[in-house]
């Protein structure tokens, strides 16, 4: 997939799906469907015009661009957006931006798409236009709830893991740089490759996880935790601790990415580091028995 910036883009007749698609779940998949351009914004719109209200986001601009290339489509155009561009009038955004710059034929947006100065465009301005025909796609449905990003954000942070991808329609994952810790994983006989957590981004509420890990062409289960480990004295920073199941190895710099499939357990205080070891063991067990499960039957993203 081409991946373009919007005053690089050359001008041609496109097929372009419109939307911020954070997490690319569902929902968005069902916007995308035939088009040949996905159009998105780089930073999260809200972060420039209500920075207090902005989200934490469910994926970085690197990975929601593996995840459509993942969809076949042919490219993907970048909107540096600021606040020039967030004051555009939404007539100027359609002129200037879908016709003047990438010449859009058909324009598909999910039915609540609402851009230009104050959102105050909307799916009945973009139907009113001459240039292009427009597809609207209605909310799509789950177990009963509206499929959108700011649900699955509530399931990650709850540690409904289960739930939250199969919105998504592929695990949750998070990526990062594999850092040094403090070795207390290697003590209690469970070494551990710590990931730094991106701040901007939503992180899974605080368990252990059946989880698949990859780096380089390494791909292993693994039981991971996320919290501040609370049977020891910690600063109370959040850790992302991944045990590799059936693997030896320095890890160190390598780029990660942890897929997660299932939530074990919620975080709790064990009264010895022996109570905590015995449950260590069978949360590794647990977590063989999840990648076992979903090895043959959950996409990677």
């Amino acid at each position: 997939m081409k991946v373009t910036w919007l005053p690089d883009a050359e001008h041609r007749p496109r097929d372009v799906a419109v939307g911020e698609f954070d997490g690319v779940h569902l929902g968005h998949r069902e916007v995308m469907r035939g088009a040949d351009t996905v159009l998105t914004f780089e930073p999260h719109p809200r972060t420039v015009v209500s920075p207090a209200t902005a989200p934490l986001l469910i994926t970085t601009l690197a990975e929601k661009a593996d995840l459509i290339a993942g969809l076949g489509v042919e490219e993907l155009v970048i909107i540096p957006f600021d606040g020039a561009f967030a004051s555009q009038e939404p007539q100027e955004f359609i002129d200037h931006v879908l016709v003047g710059k990438l010449g859009a034929e058909q324009v598909s947006v999910g039915a609540n798409f609402r851009f230009g100065r104050r959102a105050q465009g909307d799916v009945a301005l973009l139907r009113a236009q001459d240039a292009f025909g427009t597809r609207v796609v209605e909310l799509v449905t789950g177990d009963g709830d509206v499929i959108s990003s700011s649900h699955i954000r509530s399931l990650i942070a709850a540690g409904e893991i289960e739930r939250a991808n199969e919105c998504l329609g592929s695990p949750f994952q998070l990526r990062g740089p594999v850092a040094h810790g403090d070795k207390r994983g290697r003590a209690l006989g469970f070494p551990t490759a710590n990931l730094v957590p991106d701040q901007t981004l939503i992180q899974p509420g605080h368990g252990i996880y059946a989880a698949r890990a990859s780096w380089g062409e390494e791909v292993r289960c693994a039981a991971v935790n996320v919290g501040v480990r609370p049977t020891f004295k910690t600063d109370l920073v959040v850790l992302v601790e991944a045990y590799l199941l059936d693997w030896s190895g320095d890890v160190y710099g390598e780029q990660m990415t942890i897929e997660f499939l299932a939530r074990l357990r919620g975080e709790r205080r064990f009264d010895s580091a022996e109570a905590l070891i015995e449950q260590m063991h069978r949360d590794v067990e647990g977590a063989r028995a999840v990648y076992a499960a979903h090895s043959a039957t959950v996409p990677r993203r």
